[in-house]
C-alpha cells in the first residue's frame, strides 16, 4: 500500500506545476506526429530530408522574431522554401537529391546562425534555445499552436493515408495509376515542415531528426505494416517524450537530450532483441555473429 502511494506521488508530483503540464502536453503531441510523419520518411529512405528541413527553418524563425510575427509561421515558410529549392536543384541539374539537400541545408543553417547572432547582439535576447529546445519554457500559446499543427497533420494523414502509402512504396506505379504524385510529394513536404516547426520547442532543430526517425525505425523492427509502424511508433514517441520529461524533472537533465536518449535506447533494445530482426535473437543472428567475427578478424589482420 505504501509502495503504491509512493509510486503515485512520484508520478503526480510533477503534474502539480503548470509548466510541467504544458510541457507534457506538447511532448505527447510532438511524439505522436513525429512518429506518424517520420514513418513516411523512413520507408522512402529520406531521413536526410528531415534533417535538412529542420536546419533550414532557422532563418525563418530569426526573421519572424525580428519582424515581430509568430515564429512558427516564419519557420514553416523557410522550411517550405528550402524544400522547393532542393527539388528545383535536383530536377534541373544532374546533382543528386542528397547532394542538393546538403547544399541547401548548410546554406540555410549558416544564414540562420548569422541572423540569430546579429539579432542577439542588437536585442540582447537569447535565441539559442531554438537550436537545442526549451520544452520547460512553453507558453499556453505554444500549446495552442502545437495542437493546431498536430490536428492538421493527423487529419491530413488520415484522409490521404492510402494515396501516401502507394506513393511512398511505388512512386512510378502511383504516377501510372493517375495519382497526382507531384501534389502528394509537396503535401508530404509540408507535413514534414509543420512537424519540424512543432518540434522546435521540444528538442530544437538539431535533435528533431531523432524524434522523426527513431520511433518509426524502432517500430519497423517490431511490426511489418506501415499503419502498425505508425501506431506503435506513436506509442514509442509518447513514452520517450514523457519518460524524458520525468528524467529531466527528477535527475536534473536537459529535457530535449533526455528525450532523445530514451528513444535512442529503445531503438538499441529493438535492434538487439527484436524477434523479427534482432541481432542477438532474430532469425539472422548466426549470420550477424559471423559478420562481426569476420570484421574483427579483418581489423586484427591490418597492420
Amino acid at each position: 500500500m505504501l509502495l503504491n502511494l509512493a509510486v503515485l506521488n512520484w508520478f503526480f508530483e510533477p503534474l502539480q506545476f503548470a509548466f510541467m503540464q504544458r510541457s507534457l502536453a506538447v511532448a505527447v503531441m510532438v511524439g505522436i506526429i513525429c512518429s506518424v510523419v517520420g514513418s513516411y520518411l523512413m520507408v522512402q529512405r529520406l531521413a536526410l530530408l528531415g534533417d535538412a528541413i529542420s536546419h533550414s527553418v532557422l532563418p525563418g524563425l530569426a526573421i519572424a522574431f525580428w519582424l515581430g510575427i509568430n515564429i512558427f509561421v516564419g519557420a514553416f515558410i523557410a522550411g517550405v522554401i528550402s524544400t522547393v529549392i532542393i527539388g528545383w536543384i535536383h530536377t534541373r541539374s544532374p546533382i543528386k537529391e542528397d547532394a542538393a539537400m546538403g547544399i541547401v541545408f548548410s546554406a540555410f543553417f549558416a544564414l540562420g546562425i548569422t541572423l540569430i547572432t546579429t539579432i542577439q547582439r542588437d536585442n540582447k535576447i537569447d535565441l539559442n534555445h531554438f537550436l537545442f529546445g526549451n520544452i520547460l519554457g512553453v507558453t499556453p500559446g505554444d500549446v495552442r499552436d502545437t495542437a493546431i499543427i498536430a490536428a492538421l497533420v493527423l487529419v491530413t494523414v488520415f484522409l490521404l493515408y492510402k494515396e501516401l502509402l502507394f506513393y511512398s512504396f511505388d512512386p512510378l506505379g502511383a504516377q501510372a495509376g493517375g495519382l497526382p504524385t507531384g501534389m502528394l510529394n509537396a503535401g508530404l513536404m509540408v507535413l514534414i515542415a509543420l512537424t519540424v516547426v512543432a518540434s522546435m520547442k521540444v528538442v530544437g532543430v538539431i535533435l528533431v531528426l531523432s524524434l522523426l526517425i527513431a520511433p518509426g525505425a524502432t517500430a519497423y523492427l517490431l511490426v511489418p505494416r506501415l499503419h502498425q509502424v505508425m501506431v506503435l511508433g506513436a506509442g514509442i514517441g509518447v513514452f520517450s517524450s514523457v519518460s524524458g520529461m520525468y528524467l529531466s524533472y527528477y535527475v536534473n537533465l536537459s529535457s530535449g537530450p533526455a528525450i532523445v536518449l530514451v528513444v535512442s535506447a529503445l531503438f538499441a533494445l529493438a535492434f538487439l532483441f527484436s524477434p523479427r530482426h534482432g541481432v542477438l535473437v532474430g532469425p539472422g543472428r548466426g549470420r550477424s555473429w559471423q559478420q562481426l567475427q569476420a570484421l574483427l578478424r579483418f581489423k586484427g589482420s591490418r597492420p
